[in-house]
């Protein structure tokens, strides 16, 4: 007798039950069912189903129980693949995949379709003919919304997905209030549409048609977030596409105001140059009718796409650490991408992998793709390698929806779905709303140039709000009357606004987020060049050095790590000769304590590219992180210290986020060497040096550069200060080259202690970290100030060369003055090259008498580091500049022609005065 013959007799559901666990996770089922399923996979694939005992396992089992594991793989397939065949392109042929989810692919025949199989109570339908089994798949997964999540590897979830999508055929069905309340909201987004196009013809605008149904999604899903989740705040990211609808029909932004600033008139406040229409943000506090109320946040973005979902996620983070006591279910992150940008744009996936990271996490974002199936004038299968632009999410083991932006209620019925997993899981999801546009990449563009067939199709395409109409009036919904009268009572609105912008002179940029920010004044460079208080009592730096000093109870460190600790209590209490590590430690204690939190992020910043912070120590028993810092009972701040993925652009862009949405915390990002930078360089061109600008968004971001030319090649010597000074103008940010552990430490304070907040940018030290004159006493700290002009201390009758430097080549000249004994050369130190403090230069100049020379030093090539700026900048002398001739690159490959290099220029500094004799 066949060893498997009670497979005859037994309820076939219950196998085609374990059968389905085992496709979905085999180490789920009981071990020998798994071998049974095994062999019998193995046997079907390679010997028919009439084959031989494979493993012990015999595939001879009967017809019937085969049929229903077909349907179970039939049923599979669908869950995996029916994404491929959905009716999600509105107006395109879809690509042909193959195999199909035809049932002669399963080893089914027409004959079997009448068959009742229990496999159908794996779906929640019961036992069901193989016809009514299909027709329930192709509702859920061949319709207006195609799902992946079967690569998820989690069954919990897998099966959560399962079972939302087998509620209601994953067809919604709502109410006539919700399908009227969709219906308002398509008409506001195609109205609102029209009306811009009618009024301001061939003007840029980016609009929204061929994807307007983005509108009733944002704002459904928002209401939903609400009502359902209790979320109080969104912060959303966007780029240009569709930024106006959304700016007018979500945030609520008064359409005159708009229509403004399509007129072009100039912005009333004469102190900053704002930005175009489509790149503004807007905050605003929203009160549904159930009396419910939640902040919207829409982000400020400049052109450069892509580059706003760092710091819309920054922003979020900030916020759930400072007004929900770290809970995320609070705040929503919602970030809109296009399809080319997300597949193409390389910081959509360093935005997924700092999704899950303790130092960037915000409790999962939506992602939703406005999908043009163009960019600009590229066809979407010249825009990336993979079958869809979202493919980004599997990387974080993401779902996706791929919509149907022509079914509106299917695609309020995704958004829905995605928010309730965000909120159960925590993690990201992303929704492929895919459309087309109407016009060219604006509205001045010719598509038909690069895609006539394409166009053709769309010119006599209806858009979703006429779709959707004819729906609910099909279905008796809504008459004509009332699809005339919402039409005509938005349009009546619209035009009461423009006729309400002509009166208007001028145009205003809206404060983001101003609540943030309203203890704060703007610094102008006049009170840039004020000094700050940034004393602190020497008894209470004392007492925070023992706190960093000494092991807490019970905690046991590595020996050499307790050295470290040791070397911290020797400098405050012994020699009194703090280094730059020690410096840079009490500045963050000190603000600890008057209550302001400090926030560094950066690749191993708790110890220190340069192993001299040694932020985070390890228990050598439990590997338990230990901030020394935090432990003082004296505080009222926190500090928060991650190290960073290998990501510049992507952390740099959430940490500015961070210090937007948090004015009261020290934000800090360290790059491991200054030229790291560069991989962030979009970040620092369109945001530090110009938001204020732009926005009226001040920001207190603090950048750490590593700098100094020490033989290590080119990439680790420069941090290009020249590209820092080169975006320096009016008032936006402050660039330093510190030359003591007193200044970084009252440079580090001021940042706080001032009621505004502008960019600062550090070219910090390597060699200088451990230098044995780059030190300063506690005193220094407790009683001094930043310095912008450190002046030499040699006697001023006997100079006749001034020479003027920063940073760590201060030390380089001094050692060669004291080797020379030369009292003829004075070397001035610039600790803060932007803004320049003329007026204590100056002071420093008419302190020399004598002065037959004034130069400007540096270990740079004369095209880069900061001599074309002081040439520019500083007109009070005279210059000459010493430096390494011009060059392509900072600095040599060869540590012995780079020494050779330094050495000239400090020989030409020593030299001028002995050739003029």
């Amino acid at each position: 007798m066949d060893k498997f013959s009670f497979l005859n007799t037994a309820h076939t559901a219950y196998f085609a039950d374990l059968y389905d666990q085992y496709l979905q996770n085999p180490d789920a089922v009981e071990p020998s069912w798994r071998a049974f399923f095994q062999g019998y996979d193995f046997g079907s694939e390679n010997y028919g189903l009439d084959g031989e005992i494979v493993e012990g396992v015999s595939v001879q089992i009967p017809e019937h129980v085969h049929k229903e594991f077909n349907v179970v793989r039939l049923i599979d397939g669908y869950r995996m693949r029916g994404h491929l065949f959905t009716k999600t392109n509105p107006v395109r042929e879809r690509r042909i995949y193959s195999p199909t989810l035809d049932i002669s692919n399963f080893n089914l025949t027409e004959s079997d379709l009448d068959t009742v199989f229990n496999a159908g109570e794996i779906l929640g339908i019961g036992a069901k003919p193989l016809r009514q089994i299909i027709t329930h798949l192709e509702n859920i997964y061949c319709s207006s919304i195609g799902v992946e999540y079967m690569y998820m590897r989690n069954p919990d979830v897998i099966k959560w997905w399962q079972d939302q999508l087998n509620e209601n055929d994953n067809q919604p069905n709502y109410s006539v209030e919700t399908k009227k309340y969709i219906l308002s909201k398509l008409n506001q987004a195609v109205t609102f549409e029209n009306f811009l196009q009618t009024k301001y013809v061939g003007q840029k605008r980016f609009s929204l048609e061929g994807g307007e149904s983005l509108i009733p999604a944002i704002s459904n899903m928002l209401f939903y977030a609400v009502e359902k989740h209790g979320v109080k705040e969104c912060v959303l990211g966007m780029a240009h596409r569709g930024r106006l609808s959304t700016l007018v029909n979500i945030f609520r932004k008064p359409v005159n105001e708009l229509f403004s600033e399509f007129d072009g008139k100039d912005f009333e406040d004469e102190s900053i140059d704002g930005d175009v229409k489509y790149h503004l943000g807007l905050t605003l506090d929203k009160t549904y009718q159930n009396g419910k109320n939640i902040k919207m946040n829409l982000v400020p973005n400049p052109s450069h796409l892509e580059t706003v979902a760092p710091v819309a996620e920054g922003i979020a983070r900030a916020k759930i650490d400072t007004d929900y006591d770290g809970d995320d279910s609070k705040i929503l992150p919602i970030i809109v991408h296009g399809d080319a940008a997300i597949a193409g744009q390389g910081i959509a996936y360093e935005v997924a992998q700092m999704s899950q990271l303790n130092g960037y996490k915000t409790g999962g974002t939506i992602h939703i793709v406005v999908n043009n199936q163009i960019g600009f004038t590229t066809n979407y299968l010249d825009a990336r390698s993979s079958t869809y632009c979202t493919d980004v999410a599997k990387v974080t083991l993401s779902p996706v929806l791929h919509v149907n932006a022509d079914d509106a209620e299917a695609v309020v019925h995704a958004v829905e779905m995605a928010l309730q997993y965000r909120m159960r899981y925590k993690k990201d999801v992303y929704i492929d709303l895919l459309g087309y546009r109407k016009y060219g990449h604006n509205e001045g563009d010719e598509p038909r140039f690069t895609q006539p067939k394409l166009y053709k199709e769309i010119a006599k395409h209806a858009n979703p709000f006429k779709i959707y109409s004819d729906k609910l009036i099909a279905e008796n919904t809504i008459d004509k009357a009332y699809l005339d009268k919402i039409v005509a009572d938005f349009k009546a609105t619209l035009e009461r606004e423009y006729d309400k912008s002509k009166q208007a002179k001028s145009s205003k940029v809206r404060e983001f987020m101003q609540e943030r920010w309203t203890a704060f004044e703007r610094g102008s460079i006049e009170a840039m060049l004020e000094d700050s208080d940034t004393t602190y009592p020497k008894e209470k730096l004392e007492h925070i050095s023992k706190v960093v000093s000494t092991v807490p109870e019970g905690v046991k460190f590595l020996r050499k790590a307790v050295r470290i600790l040791d070397g911290r209590a020797k400098m405050v209490f012994e020699t009194d000769t703090l280094d730059w590590g020690m410096a840079e430690t009490l500045a963050y204690g000190s603000l600890l304590e008057e209550g302001f939190n400090v926030r560094i992020s950066g690749q191993d910043v708790e110890r220190g590219t340069f192993s001299h912070r040694h932020a985070i120590l390890r228990d050598e028993i439990s590997e338990e992180r230990i901030n020394l810092l935090n432990i003082n009972p004296e505080n009222k701040g926190k500090m928060d210290i991650y190290n960073s993925f290998l990501s510049e652009y992507g952390v740099l862009g959430f940490d500015y986020g961070y210090a937007m949405a948090n004015p009261n915390t020290l934000t800090i990002w360290e790059a491991q060497f200054g030229d790291f930078s560069n991989g962030a360089q979009i970040i620092f061109d369109q945001y530090l040096s110009a938001a204020e600008d732009k926005w009226k968004s001040q920001n207190g971001i603090v950048v750490l550069l590593p700098h100094g030319y020490e033989g290590q090649g080119s990439e680790h010597s420069s941090a290009r200060i020249e590209r820092y000074l080169q975006l320096c103008g009016n008032d936006n940010m402050i660039v330093a080259d510190c030359t003591t552990p007193a200044s970084i430490y009252h440079l580090l304070r001021r940042q706080m202690k001032r009621n505004y907040r502008k960019p600062l940018i550090i070219f910090t030290p390597k060699s200088l970290l451990r230098h044995p004159k780059a030190v300063s006493s506690i005193n220094e700290l407790a009683t001094g100030k930043f310095q912008e002009v450190i002046d030499d201390s040699i006697p001023p009758k006997n100079v006749k060369k001034l020479v003027f430097c920063t940073g760590k080549f201060y030390y380089d000249l001094l050692a060669e003055r004291e080797v020379l004994e030369r009292e003829d050369v004075a070397l001035i130190r610039i600790e803060q090259l932007f803004p320049l403090h003329l007026e204590k230069i100056q002071k420093v100049i008419d302190k020399y008498p004598n002065v037959e020379n004034y130069t400007w030093a540096q270990e740079e090539p004369k095209n880069m580091g900061a001599w074309s700026y002081m040439l520019q900048r500083m007109d009070l002398v005279k210059l000459e500049v010493a430096s390494r001739p011009y060059n392509s690159v900072p600095a040599p490959g060869s540590s012995t022609r780079d020494k050779r290099r330094q050495r000239r220029v400090i020989d030409e500094v020593f030299g001028n005065l002995e050739k003029k004799e």
